[in-house]
């Protein structure tokens, strides 16, 4: 029988241009150092507000990969 242990991380990904920017940035980035990631979940979507535009989108994410 084949079993599997996987790690969860939780990220935080800004962007100016959108939610899913967001995400990818914070993948993107995690993959810099991180092997086999295979999924992710959107945890908590925040936005910053300048005037009365939002000028910035934060998303947190938790990233599963599997451990070795």
């Amino acid at each position: 029988m084949s079993t599997s242990v996987y790690k969860k991380i939780e990220l935080t990904g800004t962007s100016s241009v959108s939610i899913e920017d967001a995400v990818q940035t914070a993948i993107h980035k995690a993959g810099e150092s991180v092997r086999g990631m295979s999924w992710f979940e959107v945890v908590e979507t925040r936005g910053r507000i300048e005037g009365s535009q939002v000028t910035q989108w934060q998303v947190t994410v938790k990233v599963g990969f599997a451990v070795d």
